[in-house]
């Protein structure tokens, strides 16, 4: 029995790697060709064959007569690059003038549990806090502004994108900042560092030349993916972008989700759009780092040096943006809790008159079906993920081979493709099929992108795993099964745990694959608050994105604790 269960394994370890391609690449690529054939004039939706339809340069017509396109573009490679420029900037200079400080470790602190906060409950607490009747006008008023009412300010969904921008800094700095902090170990920083400052320069300036270059090679592809995302959200322009006109990503959805199905092939087109329009940002990014090294490399051939007063300016900067940052983020998951429990609370009073549960006990028997079906479904995508996972890292440990480039860029592809390009092409797929509901398509789309996050929080911690221990038990005569089981994976708790948290907090926050793959019949936490993010009734949105916060946190507390619960008499278990 023992035997068999083995060669199972082994089986399983082999089959992993192909699998685990066939998972990232399969829908994606399904998703895809679903967009190509209707922006030709195949695969209408409204058609009666599987390929009704003929070809047709109408979609393509269609879609450029669109009213405020080139609005539209510009506004969502502005938010893009910008988003994307200063939450790097902004990471890097945190790093770079605080790293090994004790107000470093404490921004850390404040900023690590920001990642799993899904980027709609994250929007939706930045519109209470920084709306013109938001928490930020009610603390200041009447005595500072003399407001005794709120004012006819446009904050919100302005023109330019700025609030969309803002958003997406303040919840993409903890991501690519993780990104950094992770790629410095493979780098001499430290050492680099101190030459810098031996010859006279500052500590940020002295980091941005001799650390940056090296730390950004590692981390090029995580920028990329959240350009992508800048560029083509759904979830945050939904809640904090412009809609005079909206972004491209909106405006495909839109379509998408018109009831006239003939409105989905023009829309098609927009979706392959929005894919060239990543991949010139993307182009532009990478001559920015051309030119950016040019002239790194030029002002070190020129000695320049930054002066001690314009670099304790930067390092002050980089700290106040941070921590302006996780306080914007935390004070608006605050208001979630307070506007939940608001009886009367008119402007300009800080605080509500009374506190009830009024609202809970309305909404109580649906956010609780909908925890349910939410948990359910990242429980399940999570697992999936982790096995995925565990099987293709061992696979690699025991090849000895370790993934390539060409590999880690199938990692990302889910990641940097946008979603808006290739989801709509799966629903129409999934609806000639005669698949427009169920969990399943849903699940499959949520593996997709939770995959990425669960390898790459794993991966660091197998691979450092002490191979000695390995040694040691097959002299004993344990085989690679065994000692995997029985070694391993009990010493890799806590790390198990925790990249099963962050795939559990990914799938929570995903919108718009449980939108597109479930044709809307899915009631998630994310789809209900954000669903609700276009009324007016804050008591009802605080309640469903405070839920919607604590079920993506649940995960993370049960990841740390457990670990210290179960090894409490075994320090040397622990691992990672």
């Amino acid at each position: 029995m023992a035997t068999d269960q083995r060669s199972f394994l082994g089986a399983m370890v082999a089959l992993a790697p192909k699998l685990t391609l066939a998972v990232l690449i399969g829908p994606v690529l399904a998703g895809l060709f679903g967009t190509v054939l209707p922006a030709i004039g195949f695969l209408q939706p409204g058609g009666s064959g599987v390929l009704s339809g003929a070809l047709s340069a109408q979609p393509l017509t269609l879609a450029l007569d669109t009213p405020g396109l080139l609005q539209s573009s510009w506004l969502s490679v502005k938010t893009g690059m910008v988003s994307t420029f200063g939450a790097l900037a902004v990471a890097m200079l945190l790093v770079a003038g605080w790293h090994g400080t004790r107000w470093f470790r404490v921004t850390e602190q404040a900023l690590s549990p920001l990642l799993s906060v899904p980027h709609a409950a994250a929007a939706l607490g930045l519109v209470f806090l920084i709306a013109p009747s938001g928490w930020l006008a009610r603390l200041a008023s009447p005595t500072l502004t003399g407001w005794d009412r709120p004012p006819d300010i446009l904050v919100l969904q302005d023109p330019g994108g700025w609030a969309l921008i803002l958003g997406l800094v303040a919840k993409e700095l903890p991501f690519l900042l993780l990104m950094l902090l992770a790629a410095l170990p493979q780098v001499s920083s430290a050492a680099s560092l101190r030459v810098c400052q031996a010859l006279g320069y500052g500590r940020v300036l002295g980091w941005m030349v001799a650390v940056a270059p090296q730390v950004y090679a590692q981390i090029r592809l995580p920028v990329y993916a959240v350009l992508a995302y800048g560029m083509s959200n759904v979830d945050v322009a939904l809640v904090l972008g412009p809609n005079t006109p909206p972004t491209l990503a909106m405006r495909i959805l839109q379509g998408m989700s018109d009831p006239d199905l003939n409105q989905r092939a023009p829309a098609a087109v927009l979706a392959l759009y929005q894919l060239a329009l990543v991949a010139m940002a993307l182009g532009l990014w990478r001559l920015g780092e051309s030119m950016a090294g040019h002239l790194t490399r030029r002002s070190v051939w020129r000695g320049w040096r930054l002066p001690s007063l314009p670099d304790r300016i930067l390092r002050i900067s980089g700290l106040s943006v941070a921590a302006v940052a996780a306080l914007s983020i935390f004070t608006g998951l605050i208001t979630h809790a307070v506007w939940s429990v608001a009886g009367r609370w008119r402007f300009p009073d800080a605080l509500p008159e009374q506190l009830k549960l009024r609202t809970w006990m309305r909404h109580g028997a649906d956010i609780t079906d909908a925890v349910g079906l939410t948990l359910s479904l990242a429980l399940t995508a999570a697992l999936i993920s982790l096995m995925l996972t565990v099987l293709c890292l061992e696979a690699e440990h025991r090849s000895q081979r370790k993934m390539g480039k060409a590999g880690l860029l199938i990692l990302y592809l889910p990641l940097i493709l946008p979603q808006i390009t290739f989801l709509p092409g799966l629903q129409i797929l999934l609806l000639k099929g005669g698949v427009s509901s169920g969990g399943a398509p849903v699940l499959i789309a949520h593996v997709v992108f939770v995959l990425p996050y669960v390898f790459l929080t794993l991966a660091g911690p197998f691979r450092a795993w002490d191979a000695r221990y390995a040694t040691l038990g097959a002299t004993l005569g344990a085989s690679a099964d065994r000692t995997l089981w029985r070694l391993r994976l009990p010493m890799l708790l806590r790390p198990l745990l925790t990249a099963l948290a962050v795939g559990m907090a990914v799938s929570v926050g995903q919108y718009l694959p449980t939108l597109l793959a479930s044709g809307g019949r899915l009631a998630t936490l994310t789809t209900e608050a954000l669903a609700l993010a276009s009324g007016g009734d804050r008591r009802a949105i605080g309640a469903w994105a405070l839920a919607l916060t604590l079920v993506a946190w649940g995960p993370f507390m049960l990841a740390l604790a457990l670990p210290s619960l179960l090894h409490r008499n075994r320090k040397g278990m622990s691992h990672g």
